[in-house]
């Protein structure tokens, strides 16, 4: 898939898992990939997966765009603003956010005890990890994204999130962001499409990121599984889009978006929708990704 331009783009969470997959795929289109992310040097990251900044733009690098490492965390609302200037001082111009930083999922690998009961039996500190990583940070990172989309004339707001926002998936600090996640990105459109700028919600599948494949002994029942590399090239797809404006507040499925463009993973393969299995509702027809707007 390649994209009109070479774009500017800036990917939170960008150290590993979704994230890295979503800026090695700009890569590949040739963009100019800002990596943001706490961790700089191997082994350091508090959920003890592999991976760094630096690492995924060397990856953007060779995949044939420009990686750009920038030692970000999330929750300081000053280093977000400052992460935007530097982009702004340093290309003029922010054509893609992507908000994929995340925070909770540290205990399946950091060696903690797990606990699968109730809220009531879960830390505190989990609500404050999924709504001050996740939701609170994509909203700061889009307020700050905004006025340098909207100079840029054209835009594209990808946030992730997932089934959880509409089904009780535990634990219920998850659900409750993620549903708060899809609203944060239908709102945003409302405001941001008067000026061109597209916001939406994507939903991956199971992805080989880092910490499933360390805990793979649970999903091995799963056999329709995405990789980084596969969602990354769905949301590429959506920015090369030149009509992708009529899809603005919506919840895309990325394995709905990745087969109406024809998307496949660096294996050749097209993972299918999990929205049957998770919702009960049918595969809806996505629309005509070549279509122009009504």
């Amino acid at each position: 898939m390649t994209i009109p331009k070479p774009q500017v783009v800036f990917v939170t969470g960008g150290s590993r898992g979704v994230g890295r997959g979503i800026a090695r795929a700009f890569g590949e289109a040739g963009a100019t990939v800002y990596v943001g992310g706490r961790t700089t040097t191997e082994g350091t990251a508090p959920s003890r997966m592999p991976g760094t900044i630096h690492d995924t733009a060397r990856l953007v690098t060779e995949s044939g765009g420009t990686g750009i490492p920038l030692r970000l965390d999330v929750s300081d609302d000053s280093q977000v603003e400052a992460a935007l200037a530097r982009i702004d001082a340093e290309q003029g111009r922010l054509d893609v956010l992507v908000n994929s930083a995340w925070g909770g999922y540290e205990r399946f690998t950091d060696g903690s005890e797990f606990n699968p009961g109730p809220f009531w039996h879960q830390p505190l500190s989990l609500w404050d990890s999924m709504h001050r990583t996740g939701l609170r940070a994509h909203y700061v990172a889009s307020s700050f994204a905004a006025p340098l989309l909207i100079e840029a004339g054209t835009g594209l707001i990808v946030t992730l999130s997932s089934f959880a926002g509409q089904v009780f998936v535990p634990p219920v600090p998850y659900g409750v962001a993620h549903a708060a996640i899809d609203r944060l990105a239908a709102d945003m459109a409302v405001d941001l499409e008067q000026h061109g700028i597209t916001s939406v919600s994507l939903y991956p599948g199971l992805v080989l990121t880092e910490g499933v494949l360390a805990n793979i002994e649970h999903f091995e029942h799963e056999t329709n599984r995405e990789t980084p590399l596969f969602v990354g090239r769905a949301v590429v797809a959506l920015a090369a889009d030149p009509h992708v404006l009529r899809l603005t507040g919506l919840p895309l499925v990325a394995a709905e978006v990745a087969r109406a463009y024809g998307v496949k993973d660096e294996h050749g393969h097209q993972p299918y929708s999990n929205r049957p299995a998770i919702s009960g509702e049918p595969t809806p027809a996505f629309p005509d990704p070549f279509a122009p707007p009504a």
